[in-house]
């Protein structure tokens, strides 16, 4: 990294990957060549594709919304924080209280965990910077249940973003490995499982 001029920008799928593990973010910018495209990927993204196809032609009452224009695989970039990600649905609500509203697809009936509405809140701050307009909620719909779920993007999740930014950029900028996850349980399945000789 050093001797660089060109700022390094993180995707918004670092910053997710980096609250359920930071050695994934390590490996994947200071170690490039590792890492290998896992079956759970490209389900994933088969996934996501099928769900715009459908989501073209239901109604906004999963989100509780009787009008809005959808816009469909939105790419944004954050100059500020030094992100770029690509948004699976972004709601356009016109009027006197208009806003726009950030739809990311999991493909999953677990609990949404915290890096998630993290990554959505991410997003939230790309598109008031990108489109100029105002973002105080995203959704995070099930691809699995079919249910969408809402949460407010407060002052305090936006802030444990661009605090976490930072510290992956400092993390990157000097090549220190961080310590593995508290909980285990996150290595079981992980790609980079091998490389780690201090994880069970």
């Amino acid at each position: 990294m050093e001797g660089s001029d060109e700022r390094l920008f993180f995707t918004v799928t670092d910053l997710k990957q980096y609250f359920y593990c930071p050695r994934v973010v390590y490996y994947t910018y200071c170690l490039p060549l590792l890492r290998p495209t896992t079956y759970k990927m490209e389900a994933g993204a088969v996934a996501h594709e099928e769900a715009g196809d459908l989501e073209r032609r239901r109604t906004l009452a999963a989100y509780g919304l009787k009008e809005g224009t959808r816009h469909f695989d939105v790419w944004v970039v954050g100059q500020r924080l030094g992100l770029r990600g690509r948004i699976d649905m972004v709601i356009e609500v016109e009027g006197e209280r208009g806003e726009l509203i950030p739809v990311d697809y999991k493909h999953t009936a677990r609990q949404i965990g915290e890096h998630a509405w993290r990554q959505l809140a991410a997003y939230g701050i790309m598109l008031e910077e990108t489109w100029g307009g105002r973002v105080r909620r995203g959704f995070i719909y099930s691809l699995v249940t079919r249910r969408a779920e809402e949460r407010a993007l407060t002052v305090a999740l936006r802030r444990g973003v661009e605090e976490a930014v930072e510290a992956m950029r400092l993390m990157v900028e000097r090549e220190v490995m961080p310590e593995p996850p508290a909980w285990r349980g996150a290595c079981v399945n992980c790609e980079f499982r091998r490389f780690c000789n201090d994880v069970v």
